[in-house]
């Protein structure tokens, strides 16, 4: 059985000082838990000088695919490397529509993530205009096979299904929408990696997850986890979702 994954990603927020309280602070809450893995996702800033270890990880929000060069703001994993990071959330929503990120450059970096040793988190997901043009399953075969493309095989790949219409909208997914699409994704996985177990591969729902919905959300199968934003800058929004999750 799969372990359940929370993985807060905090995007442009918290200095290194806020942050470093925070995750001592969640620790301190957390003491106890052992049916979680629990990611912490700072910005770059944040992310030296912590002391952390199982079952708590540190998460990049990005990386580039070359480790040096002439490439002005960007972060290599090599650097993410010597920060003990684990995991790396690549093709999230916002570098895709705010940042233009395309499947092409998404593939070679998941690529990259696996040959440095770490581990990609893959999101996926739809707007709201190709929802309600039926585009849905294209779209995420499509974002799967490209940011797949050159990976040989999902061990440490971990897939997060954020629809783009639910992320800091307060809109969620229903229970049965959700089942149908990471049910898809298992489908389309199997059909890309006949010969490896897609049930060990951690798939994640991301989407204005909070403490009023998560309990509902995790019983819901195939889900293994979530991938938070806003509820992840709470302490004690956080640390109640993924106690939540615990107690599965």
């Amino acid at each position: 059985m799969l372990k359940p994954i929370v993985a807060g990603n905090w995007k442009m927020n918290k200095t290194p000082k806020e942050g470093n309280s925070f995750i001592s602070e969640v620790l301190e809450i957390l003491s106890k838990i052992d049916n979680v893995n629990i990611i912490f996702c700072p910005p770059f800033t944040g992310l030296s000088n912590l002391d952390i270890s199982a079952p708590f990880y540190l998460g990049a929000q990005n990386c580039f695919y070359k480790d040096h060069g002439a490439y002005t703001g960007e972060i290599s994993l090599s650097m993410l490397i010597e920060c003990k990071v684990d995991y790396v959330i690549i093709g999230h929503s916002e570098r895709r529509h705010m940042f233009y990120e395309d499947d092409k450059l998404i593939g070679k970096k998941v690529f990259n993530v696996i040959n440095a040793g770490l581990k990609p988190i893959l999101c996926i997901g739809e707007t709201l205009d190709q929802k309600n043009h039926g585009k849905t399953f294209n779209i995420i075969e499509q974002q799967l096979i490209k940011g797949l493309i050159s990976v040989k095989s999902l061990d440490n790949i971990t897939i997060a299904y954020e629809p783009v219409w639910a992320i800091g909208t307060g809109l969620t997914a229903s229970s049965e929408k959700i089942n149908e699409m990471h049910s898809f994704i298992r489908k389309i996985l199997t059909k890309l990696y006949s010969n490896f177990n897609i049930d060990s591969v951690p798939i994640l729902y991301g989407g204005s997850v909070n403490s009023e919905n998560a309990s509902e959300i995790i019983l819901i199968n195939g889900v293994n986890g979530f991938l938070i934003g806003g509820a992840s800058l709470d302490i004690i929004k956080f640390t109640d979702i993924v106690k939540i999750v615990n107690e599965q």
